[in-house]
């Protein structure tokens, strides 16, 4: 820890609660900030859905869990008429305690997906920093152009995120995600591909099928179903005894799933922004295959055992999965992999950036003392 223990108020995304198994890379920051910011002696206040491991019941923190109507399609890119009616005025009624009792906090930490936050930034009298987690959001950047930036400093997740922002007007710092060497700890390879994720169209696991059948070996798929739809109908009839679905594993389950496979398939069918999977996967001793889309590259760039091809080229993805498999059992060289791994993208590493960030915005915001 640096300093002085600080008082941090995190601001979750309002659509999952935060907490093992994680429903994605966003609640899985999240969560791993909090753990590492509290295993640092800081106290921290967490706004979040009902459920999570942090919040406490019943308290002016606990954001209410999305409710659907029966027949609605859900999806990770959908929100119910209550997030509005519902979910945002409590989130509201939370920021305004914060603001009312800014004695009480040193910062901001905000990881929410809506504007509100940044639009109240400036009333709060508590510095705010905002991680920009995906492509740009234009009520994000009205609201940034409305507040004329008062109150907020900004945190992207890769170059890639940083540059977007840039040319939408929000200027940011860098500060990669960090990953858990604890957590994702070494295995020992094996004869098989995975591929771990959300499955969303966006994530496209059915191109990881097509990389597997190509070369004819198993592959093992686990995440949370983020789209129903895409789940039933692409995905669910190409599995078989040679792919099989895991469904939502824990942060342990998972990496012991990824650490013995012989290599990790990403294929995001979208600009991925950071691209957790990576760094986890590649902590674990496991390379990487991927698509070089979003920041990804960045990824690789830094890394041992990570090769990217053009987006969506399953054949190009498959001839680099051949290309490495001789390796992917060597001992030697998953070490390389996972050192480079925790050298890089370490949480520790992300943790003691976050609090000097923190520090500095304290010390900033801290009223000068008057000589006696």
């Amino acid at each position: 820890m640096t300093g002085r223990p600080l008082r941090i108020a995190v601001i979750a995304p309002l659509r999952f609660p935060i907490r093992r198994p994680h429903a994605g890379g966003l609640e899985a920051a999240v969560w791993s900030e909090v753990e590492a910011l509290r295993a640092r002696g800081h106290e921290v206040t967490v706004v979040a859905v009902t459920g999570s491991d942090h919040v406490e019941p019943g308290s002016i923190w606990e954001m209410p869990e999305l409710g659907w109507d029966a027949d609605a399609v859900r999806t990770d890119k959908t929100y119910p008429p209550a997030y509005e009616t519902l979910s945002v005025p409590m989130l509201r009624r939370a920021l305004e305690t914060i603001g009312a009792r800014a004695a009480d906090f040193d910062v901001i930490s905000n990881h929410c997906l809506h504007a509100l936050p940044l639009q109240l930034a400036p009333q709060l009298d508590v510095p705010m920093v905002t991680t920009l987690h995906t492509p740009v959001d234009d009520d994000f950047v009205r609201a940034h152009r409305a507040a004329a930036g008062r109150g907020s400093t900004f945190l992207s997740v890769s170059e890639h995120t940083r540059r977007e922002w840039q040319h939408a007007g929000v200027a940011s710092t860098l500060l990669a995600n960090g990953v858990d060497p604890r957590v994702w700890t070494a295995g020992p390879g094996g004869d098989d591909l995975v591929w771990f994720g959300r499955i969303v169209p966006e994530k496209a696991p059915h191109l990881a099928v097509a990389v597997a059948r190509s070369l004819g070996r198993r592959l093992t798929i686990a995440g949370r179903v983020g789209d129903r739809a895409y789940a039933d109908d692409v995905l669910g009839p190409l599995l078989g005894d040679d792919v099989t679905l895991a469904g939502e594993l824990t942060p342990h389950e998972l990496a012991a799933l990824v650490g013995r496979s012989a290599v990790a398939l990403a294929t995001p069918a979208w600009a991925e922004p950071f691209g957790l999977v990576g760094p986890e996967a590649l902590m674990c001793g496991t390379p990487v295959v991927g698509f070089a889309v979003g920041g990804v590259p960045e990824i690789a760039a830094a890394s041992v055992g990570m090769r990217l091809v053009g987006a969506g080229d399953v054949a190009a993805m498959a001839d680099a999965v051949a290309e490495i498999w001789p390796q992917a059992r060597d001992p030697r060289f998953r070490r390389a992999v996972r050192g480079r791994a925790v050298e890089r993208f370490s949480l520790d590493a992300r943790t003691s950036a976050l609090e000097e960030i923190f520090a500095s915005l304290s010390t900033l915001a801290a009223p000068a003392e008057l000589p006696a």
